[in-house]
């Protein structure tokens, strides 16, 4: 059973998903030599993709980070991703808590 406000959060939670494990590779990769951070864009195509009628059609991207190397070559501030973390797990745990309340609505509507 799919309308679009739940697609639009599974494509937000495939996107945030995506962001998750690619700052989680960057923390993982600080102090790496040459290493540049990646990130990872999806909410413009999520709003095309439900503005089509089609949410499950978000186009997750990565690329890597235009900041400033440090001596060694890499990229990645810790405090940056730190925060991205938390602004992503809070996104997250948003977007779960919205479908499960669809799922909530739809179970009272059939009566349980």
């Amino acid at each position: 059973m799919q309308d679009l406000a739940l697609g639009a959060l599974h494509g937000a939670l495939r996107g945030l998903s995506a962001r998750q494990r690619v700052m989680a590779d960057n923390v993982a990769n600080v102090e790496t030599p040459k290493f540049l951070a990646s990130t990872v864009d999806f909410e413009a195509s999520l709003r095309q993709a439900i503005a089509g009628g089609d949410p499950l059609d978000v186009q997750i991207t990565s690329r890597h980070s235009l900041a400033p190397t440090n001596p060694n070559g890499n990229n990645v501030s810790l405090d940056e991703e730190m925060i991205g973390l938390v602004d992503t797990e809070l996104r997250y745990q948003l977007a779960v808590e919205g479908m499960n309340f669809k799922y909530r609505l739809l179970r009272t509507s059939m009566g349980r």
